[in-house]
């Protein structure tokens, strides 16, 4: 397993990040840690997890139990040294959460807190606040986004408020780095901005999803994540499970997924079993395996790019773990080319 650097950090992850938003709803903490067991003996060292996981649904009575999973293996294993952790603050609107609250001074230090607090560590190298305050386009929210309403001044101050007590919890020890996820590129931007003027953690990373199916991230944010060295970690680079072909011709295997969540957060369109049959043919021509080929082409992007990848089973994470391994021809990078151009924005 490759390893890579995250942003300007001193942090040295492998190529592929472990997910988690299953663990404790799809998954049993058994599970859970046998996962990051062999993840870990096949090479890699970094896992993503939220204060809000698992899902598959969200509940009240379910948030938190990811970290605690992780914090169960951190205690039983030993093994804290080995690994990169980074989990995400909840924003504005998820009501299982804090009823709802905004990110604020107040928030993050309560939802540091508990973090830590479950996942049986003293820090987090990686903190992420999962959404922004004022909104974001992710989430298939681009077909009606309009940023008329918000206030810019409101933003940047809220910004440089987070940043002081940012600054605070890394001088303390409990924070080595920050990422924002599900962002844009004047938001970031503008959170870069805000770390230089008050001295707190630069922007690390963006986690925001990219896949095959879902690429916004390749214009403004690219040229900002080139330019800045702010790292991708790409999320449902699986098109959450549409770019392995199972949910093909009305499939939907008991337990997945679409078995829980129908829409798949409003991935199911009309055009979007089409475009999934592209890149399966664009495979089957050139010998891949589906998931494998998705995973790999996140990793040749133009920008720093650490896909995140999530598995229900064993033989799932053997799959994406073997992506590291696949070269992708010039030939097979061409056919991506021409499906993408035939299917551009599928939802």
């Amino acid at each position: 397993m490759r390893m890579t650097t995250l942003g300007r950090t001193d942090l040295k992850v492998s190529e592929l990040c472990l997910g988690s938003m299953t663990w404790g709803t799809q998954n049993t903490q058994e599970e859970a840690h046998q996962q990051i067991d062999y993840a870990l003996d096949q090479g890699v060292n970094f896992i993503d997890t939220a204060e809000m996981y698992p899902v598959n649904p969200i509940s009240k009575e379910t948030i938190g139990k990811t970290e605690e999973i992780i914090g169960e293996w951190i205690a039983a294993s030993g093994r804290r040294d080995e690994v990169i952790i980074a989990t995400k603050h909840s924003g504005e609107g998820q009501k299982a959460v804090r009823d709802g609250a905004p990110i604020s001074a107040q928030t993050i230090a309560q939802t540091l807190e508990g973090s830590l607090k479950r996942l049986e560590t003293d820090v987090i190298d990686l903190y992420q606040f999962h959404w922004p305050n004022r909104g974001s386009y992710m989430f298939r929210k681009n077909w009606t986004y309009d940023p008329s309403a918000q206030n810019r001044q409101e933003t940047l101050d809220h910004m440089h408020e987070a940043m002081e007590v940012l600054k605070g919890f890394v001088k303390q020890g409990k924070i080595r780095h920050f990422g924002l996820s599900n962002e844009s590129a004047w938001g970031t931007a503008n959170w870069l901005a805000a770390a230089e003027k008050t001295g707190g953690p630069r922007v690390a990373t963006v986690q925001n999803e990219y896949s095959l199916m879902c690429r916004l991230y390749d214009t403004d944010m690219a040229e900002l994540s080139v330019n800045e060295d702010v790292t991708l970690l790409a999320f449902s680079p699986l098109a959450a499970g549409l770019l392995t072909g199972k949910y093909q011709g009305g499939a939907v295997p008991k337990g997945s997924r679409r078995d829980l969540n129908p829409g798949l957060g409003g991935r199911i369109t009309d055009r979007v079993f089409p475009a999934a049959q592209a890149y399966l043919d664009v495979a089957r021509k050139h010998g891949l395996n589906p998931a494998q080929m998705a995973i790999a082409w996140c990793l040749r992007r133009p920008f720093h790019t650490v896909p995140i990848f999530g598995a229900t089973s064993m033989e799932q994470l053997k799959t994406a773990l073997g992506s590291s391994e696949i070269t992708l021809s010039d030939e097979a990078l061409k056919d991506i080319s021409d499906a993408h151009r035939a299917h551009p924005m599928p939802y």
